[in-house]
């Protein structure tokens, strides 16, 4: 059921009305995506200080969607990463629910194995685990010892792969138990899950990889590990399809995507979360697939516009709209829409580690007393 909220100018914005689905009550349309700031102590995993401060300010949002939260310890993708694995972690995310809470709003933790996009020097000198021991040859990674090059992988084992499955069920639990509302799980932009479903990263021969079905499996059994531990209406999923991104190809994307949709929907999700970049259109392919909730995101040179909100919402493409980097400088972006409002542009420096400065320190619009 959807109720369009008051605005003081715009009341017919199809972001700005309410939606209802499953445990969800969404006060408008509008959700943050998930974006890797690198603010977590470095050593420990521990969310930053000023994490609580960070997201309460977002808390406009119908949905927030946390950074990406490492569930294992060869799972980290880089400098600043927090966790969900200990009770120090925990009880600092418990401080970041608690302040989303008390402004109104609701907040789903993204689980995150990055598989071979990390480095040794991330990893206390282990080597990454992935489906099978493909290298990335283009860009280097990111580390504390600054850029180096991607490392060839160590193919996980049956044995490791199902440890990999328990500590995403684990850290689904933990989040319930801090306070989330919900959680994700990342299952797109090259990381873990994409590189088990592209043909090119997973060269298995066991039953996770050769077959459409093989190589859907790993995801099958995370998903439901976790939904079992917290229940499908708790359990986002976040794809990409045909995304390009992190050297991984798809040629099957259609076919793969379809049957993970199909097999996914009647399941009961809290949502589908799907980005779109590739040459796929995923969106206009998946949505009639999926009965569900489903947020739409696009990851481009330039952040999601609005007015193209507004226009996946109205066109029936997506229940909800993911935006990013206008977060980030706009932390009071549904405000700012509903006032038609031009958002600030997104952020230049100070996106990734550091403190306060680029993080919790732009300004909410200031909105004139009335006389």
């Amino acid at each position: 059921m959807d109720t369009a909220l008051t605005s003081p100018t715009r009341t017919a914005n199809p972001l700005l009305t309410r939606y209802r689905h499953g445990r969800l009550d969404l006060p408008n349309r509008i959700a943050m995506a998930p974006m890797t700031r690198g603010r977590a102590d470095d050593a420990t995993g521990v969310p930053s200080a000023f994490a609580a401060t960070y997201y309460r300010q977002r808390a406009g949002a119908g949905l927030l969607i946390t950074e990406g939260i490492s569930v294992h310890p060869l799972g980290k993708a880089g400098p600043g990463i927090p966790a969900l694995r200990t009770d120090e972690q925990a009880a600092r995310w418990r401080e970041v629910t608690t302040a989303v809470h008390d402004a109104g709003g609701r907040i789903f933790a993204q689980l995150w194995h990055v598989g071979r996009m990390t480095h040794p020097v991330t990893l206390d000198g282990e080597t990454p685990t992935a489906p099978s021991a493909v290298r990335i040859t283009e860009a280097p990674i990111h580390t504390r010892d600054g850029l180096l090059p991607h490392v060839t992988p160590r193919a996980l084992t049956v044995a490791e792969i199902a440890e990999v499955v328990a500590a995403f069920a684990r850290a689904a639990r933990r989040a319930i138990e801090a306070g989330f509302d919900g959680v994700e799980i990342h299952g797109a932009n090259g990381y873990l899950f994409q590189q088990f479903l592209a043909e090119n990263s997973n060269l298995r021969t066991d039953r996770y990889g050769g077959s459409r079905e093989n190589r859907l499996r790993f995801v099958f059994e995370v998903v439901g590990a976790v939904v079992a531990e917290i229940g499908a209406d708790r359990v986002g999923l976040r794809i990409s399809p045909d995304n390009p991104e992190n050297q991984l190809v798809e040629p099957d994307a259609r076919g793969t995507y379809r049957a993970l949709v199909d097999t996914l929907d009647p399941i009961g999700l809290a949502y589908l979360h799907v980005l779109e970049r590739g040459a796929y259109a995923a969106l206009a392919d998946l949505r009639p697939r999926w009965s569900g909730m489903l947020i739409a995101n696009h990851n481009g040179p330039t952040p999601v516009d609005p007015a193209i909100g507004e226009r996946l919402i109205a066109d029936g493409l997506a229940d909800v709209v993911a935006f990013g980097r206008l977060f980030i400088t706009n932390p009071d972006l549904p405000e700012r829409i509903a006032r038609g409002l031009p958002p600030a542009p997104p952020p230049v420096a100070d996106v990734y580690g550091g403190g306060a400065r680029g993080y919790v320190d732009y300004p909410a619009i200031t909105v004139p007393e009335r006389v």
